[in-house]
């Protein structure tokens, strides 16, 4: 039996381990355990520009679900994105940081009534929907809504398959967009999702080829198709990031094909996980330890969070050196679905954020504008 040895750690997530970056003379101390993110801002910069040069004919709307923390979504402000929203909480929390009803694109298939209507008495007007019933809660709380017809996809190719849930198969898009029209409403457009951590570049094709048949469907029935949206699930780390670049040669293909710049179709997508994975690196202390077997300088371990409740394992093997009570494990690619899906379970504190930034992006982009930090 190979050696084995279980660890808690202040921690809900993990990605690969990194070198420590703080002075141990301020983490090792009895009052110093507590978890803490550093958020590099510069990192999302870099994705920004990656995304401009690669999709330069798509603009995101950066999905705030994958990370809600304001310094993420002041800084996506200070890049001119989008911002993709799922509820009305977060459609609050978007125009409290000054972002204007116009870009923000109400995201999620199945909304409660008292959502739309307040997204309707705030301005905004663009959303999504796949159903009869959803269309029939928008005609009654948000008559003047621009809807984005989200239809299924391929998603065979992908870690996280949506298509299950979200999205209207295509022979049943005659009908929905026949009783958008009786019902008065105004579709503008098509989305896809084809799934987080998609491998194969085919899905997009094919998807955009999809949705050029929903645009064809919806101008012969009146309606002034103008919009597209791609949907996410890019990514850019590990054995990602060279499909970033081989997505986008077939993305940019395809719509130029079947959407070309001067048909006046706007493209936009709702990136999250591509802006902030590899922005977030977390800082956690081991507060526990307990050696099932030890000879070698290196363990099989297993990671859990403080709580050790059974969905707040981290990983089940890991091989690490030997750890000890007080000693602090870094963390990278942090950044998606941590911060937002986090929890006080027990009553652990969630991890504070550390938002860090060079003087040349702060200067660049002029973000003394957004955040009241002091130089």
């Amino acid at each position: 039996m190979a050696p084995f040895l279980v660890l808690a750690v202040i921690a809900v997530l993990a990605g690969g381990l990194h070198a420590l970056i703080f002075k141990p003379s301020r983490l090792q101390t009895e009052d110093n355990e507590e978890p803490f993110y550093v958020a590099s801002l510069d990192s999302i910069f870099e994705r920004h520009l990656r995304w401009r040069t690669n999709l330069p004919r798509v603009t995101p709307f950066y999905a705030v679900k994958c990370n809600n923390d304001a310094s993420v979504l002041r800084m996506m402000s200070a890049l001119d994105t989008g911002f993709d929203c799922a509820s009305k909480v977060e459609i609050q929390q978007m125009l409290s940081l000054g972002v204007t009803p116009d870009k923000i694109i109400y995201a999620h298939t199945t909304k409660p009534l008292s959502h739309i209507k307040y997204a309707g008495t705030h301005g905004v007007d663009m959303m999504t929907f796949d159903s009869e019933e959803e269309l029939l809660k928008i005609s009654l709380s948000h008559a003047k809504a621009k809807l984005v017809l989200r239809i299924a996809v391929d998603d065979s190719a992908s870690k996280v398959r949506l298509s299950s849930k979200f999205g209207a198969r295509l022979e049943s898009v005659g009908k929905l967009l026949g009783c958008a029209g009786e019902l008065g409403l105004e579709v503008i457009g098509v989305s896809f999702h084809v799934g987080s951590g998609c491998t194969e570049s085919l899905p997009f094709q094919q998807a955009i080829t999809d949705a050029r048949r929903v645009f064809d469907m919806g101008n012969l029935l009146g309606f002034q198709m103008r919009l597209l949206d791609i949907g996410g699930g890019f990514s850019a780390i590990e054995s990602f990031q060279q499909k970033f670049e081989e997505f986008s040669e077939v993305i940019n293909r395809t719509l130029d094909e079947l959407f070309p710049p001067d048909s006046g179709v706007q493209v936009i997508a709702e990136p999250g996980r591509y802006y902030v994975e590899s922005a977030f690196t977390l800082a956690v202390n081991v507060i526990a330890k307990r050696v099932v077997e030890s000879r070698e300088q290196r363990y099989r371990s297993v990671i859990w969070g403080p709580t050790c409740c059974s969905y707040d394992k981290v990983t089940n093997s890991c091989w690490i050196p030997e750890l000890h009570v007080g000693d602090w494990l870094l963390i990278d690619n942090m950044g998606a679905y941590s911060v937002s899906s986090s929890s006080d379970f027990n009553g652990f504190e969630r991890a504070h954020i550390y938002p860090v930034v060079t003087a040349e992006t702060w200067h660049t982009l002029n973000l003394s504008d957004i955040y009241d930090i002091r130089q």
